[in-house]
């Protein structure tokens, strides 16, 4: 990397008022940038918060197409160009409540998602997913879940993601797919592990079972298990589920099959961990 291009990736960054280092996997305002760029067409990447080649490359873009400097920089001139979605200003200056749109909407639903509590499409609108996310996400962090976005929610925000409290292990053995974190613009919860139809799925750890069947979220024959801790682990799409609720398991029991039920493309098994019922990186529980 030279010393110019360097420069101006960090004065991107320190541009948007908030260092993308603040929040694992990226900064807000850089995700906000992105699904503004995809809503004009210019960016068909993911919105993963990093000021990347292809972020950069929209950026110019429409710089030049607004009669400003192709600088990279995404500059408050940048912002307020992008009309009454960027006019809004970024992430943290002002309350967001349901109703309200724009550029701090979009940087919201970024770091709620990285928190544990995705809400659907990056899309800057504050709607019903949005705005359960947000009273789910203030009452796992202690605050009153009024869903009125302000300091106190913006302060926890901050803080270190959510991990695990318990180690656990592998539920099926295997290359894993998609991994936790921005899919396009949305954001995966957990990782997908690709296998037959029929392959035998085992619990991650000791527990007990919470729900076993068919669920109604897109993930279609579903069990979810209990552990210590305050942690819960999900096993979605199963072709088969082989438990029941109340069931006591071990670590490596078998628990359903590899199916593609739900909203599947293929067989594959999707495994979620959760810490209070905030998604939290499976691979970091590992």
């Amino acid at each position: 990397m030279g010393v110019r291009t360097a420069t101006v990736s960090v004065l991107s960054v320190l541009a948007l008022g908030l260092a993308s280092s603040a929040f694992a996997g990226g900064s807000p305002d850089v995700a906000a940038l992105q699904v503004g760029s995809r809503a004009r067409g210019l960016y068909a990447g993911t919105v993963d918060g990093e000021l990347g080649p292809g972020t950069q490359q929209a950026l110019r873009r429409f710089q030049r197409r607004s009669g400003l400097a192709a600088d990279g920089v995404p500059g408050e001139s940048t912002r307020k160009a992008m009309g009454l979605y960027g006019r809004r200003g970024p992430f943290g200056r002002r309350q967001l409540a349901f109703g309200t749109r724009g550029w701090d909407v979009a940087a919201l639903q970024f770091a709620l998602a990285w928190h544990g509590f995705p809400s659907g499409t990056f899309n800057g609108h504050l709607r019903a997913r949005t705005d359960t996310a947000l009273r789910r996400f203030q009452h796992w962090a202690g605050l009153a879940p009024d869903g009125v976005a302000g300091p106190s929610t913006y302060a926890a925000l901050r803080r270190p993601l959510p991990r695990s409290a318990v180690r656990l292990a592998l539920p099926l053995q295997g290359p894993v797919g998609d991994t936790f974190g921005p899919r396009g613009n949305r954001f995966h919860a957990g990782i997908d592990i690709p296998a037959p139809k029929g392959t035998p799925v085992a619990a991650a750890g000791p527990g007990r079972v919470v729900f076993a069947g068919w669920s109604g979220s897109g993930w279609g024959r579903m069990v979810l298990i209990a552990h210590r801790s305050g942690v819960s682990s999900r096993y979605a799409h199963l072709s088969r589920v082989g438990v029941r609720v109340g069931q006591r398991v071990g670590t490596g029991s078998i628990i359903g099959r590899v199916g593609a039920t739900g909203e599947a493309t293929g067989p594959h098994l999707h495994f979620e961990v959760l810490m209070r019922g905030a998604n939290v990186d499976p691979l970091s529980a590992l």
